[in-house]
């Protein structure tokens, strides 16, 4: 089992706040794993599947927010992929 993350936009400043992007992949198996956005701090994570149909399960972020930027836990369905954004600090 295997889960990867990429950030494809390093932070980008919007007012006082921070934004970065990238993507994320549930593979062998997995369900899920931890993005590394980026920032030092999470305040919100916004998660969008890839898919060619409608999936039943919407991926979530297991985490209370704010929370540190390197190890967010994201919840997918099995072999999943990706894109998320985040902000924060």
């Amino acid at each position: 089992m295997a889960f990867t993350s990429a950030v494809i936009q390093r932070p980008i400043a919007v007012g006082n706040k921070k934004q970065t992007w990238g993507t994320y992949t549930s593979d062998g198996g997995s369900t899920g794993g931890d993005v590394d956005t980026g920032l030092r701090v999470c305040e919100g994570i916004f998660l969008q599947p890839k898919a060619a149909a409608v999936s039943a399960s919407a991926p979530v972020y297991n985490e209370t927010l704010p929370c540190l930027g390197n190890a967010v836990t994201i919840v997918t369905i099995a072999n999943e992929v990706g894109t998320w954004w985040a902000m924060g600090d």
